[in-house]
């Protein structure tokens, strides 16, 4: 298969933006990219917008109604077969806060049944556990009763559980056993991201020194940047180490904030949904973590608590690309940060990027940023 569109973003270093380009594809990889007309006739011409890869999602607590750790075999399979619609082709399910035994019950059960998935979905790149290891003074919409210091036992019995399917945990590491947990997670093979954390810059460089690689939603659930003290904030912009993720859907994050965010971290920062189980929704009573929250009317603003505070977001993925471009980022650097940056930061080099031998799960988003087509593995799932 060939397709041609006005524009391709292979979202690789370097590569900007390709006017024309084409994709060929052959066994559900890529096998050829370039500029100007094709070797071959085209099978799919597309004549507006852009082609690029298929949009990774690293934080998805729930969706479409579904909440993600409390959901059965159905509910997931409602979320993989509805996300490529807003050109997402791979996501993290996000676990929060809950009661221990109750958070490793819900690993255990995924582990059950994520062998018998569809692959004519979403892909499911493991599980991000988002707590139970935070700071009750930056705990956000995650309840605090149920928020615990990361003994070694509580993490080897979130280990035990989600053999296999734990991929990312979202923890505080200045709280006491913190850094000693960074340690046994990447000795695992986890993933660890600062989150929800009242850490100075020097906590969150001892993270790092002890594994770290990620800070999740910049700006959100963190200590901030001072003249004279770096926060999380900070730290998470000026080290090399650290990639963060970002809900760009403008409510979260001030755009001005956004751009400076891109200036100082280029290509460490990955754009994330952090969408709550109303996503894609009617306006509402929803949960979160168990929790009740409001989904007011209008696209894109945020569930909020019944304190007013945020909770989760109603971010479509292809929305937050397009805010991103709106803030002032070039085309090809804000596709990038909903691909590549996120895939290489997961160990997944066969995805988030149009290069010959990735899987050929691609996105064609129209003039204004939308996803109009989508295609997992060379086959279209969407529409």
């Amino acid at each position: 298969m060939i397709i041609t569109s006005p524009r391709v973003v292979p979202a690789l270093p370097g590569s900007g933006v390709l006017e024309p380009g084409y994709v060929q594809v052959d066994g559900g990889r890529i096998t050829g990219v370039g500029q100007g007309p094709p070797p071959g006739a085209p099978d799919l011409e597309i004549g507006s917008g852009l082609l690029a890869p298929g949009l990774v999602d690293l934080q998805v607590n729930g969706y479409f109604g579904v909440e993600m750790s409390a959901a059965d075999p159905d509910g997931w399979v409602a979320v993989m077969t509805g996300l490529p619609a807003t050109g997402c082709t791979a996501f993290q399910p996000t676990f929060i806060t809950s009661p221990l035994g109750q958070l490793a019950g819900a690993l255990r059960s995924a582990n059950g049944f994520s062998g018998s998935l569809p692959g004519r979905a979403a892909r499911v790149l493991g599980v991000h556990v988002e707590g139970p290891f935070l700071s009750t003074a930056q705990r956000g919409a995650h309840n605090p009763d149920w928020i615990i210091p990361p003994t070694a036992d509580a993490v080897d019995e979130l280990l035990a559980a989600g053999a296999g399917l734990l991929r990312l945990v979202t923890l505080a590491p200045e709280v006491d056993g913190g850094l000693a947990a960074v340690g046994r997670l990447v000795a695992a093979g986890v993933l660890v991201s600062v989150g929800h954390s009242d850490a100075t810059g020097a906590q969150v460089a001892a993270a790092a020194r002890a594994g770290a690689r990620m800070v999740t939603h910049l700006f959100n659930g963190q200590r901030q940047m001072e003249s004279r003290e770096p926060g999380v904030v900070g730290q998470a912009l000026a080290d090399p180490r650290l990639t963060s993720g970002m809900i760009m859907d403008t409510y979260h994050v001030a755009p001005a904030n956004a751009a400076v965010a891109f200036a100082a971290a280029p290509a460490r920062i990955c754009l994330v949904t952090d969408a709550a189980a109303c996503a894609g929704c009617p306006p509402g009573e929803y949960l979160l973590g168990g929790e009740p929250i409001t989904l007011p009317a209008g696209e894109g603003v945020p569930p909020h608590r019944p304190d007013g505070g945020l909770a989760g977001s109603a971010l479509r993925m292809d929305r937050a690309v397009a805010n991103m471009v709106d803030a002032g980022a070039e085309v090809a650097e804000a596709v990038a940060a909903a691909t590549r940056v996120p895939a290489d930061l997961i160990g997944r080099p066969d995805l988030g990027r149009l290069a010959r031998g990735a899987a050929a799960d691609l996105v064609w988003l129209d003039d204004d940023l939308r996803a109009a087509g989508t295609w997992i593995a060379g086959e279209m799932v969407y529409p």
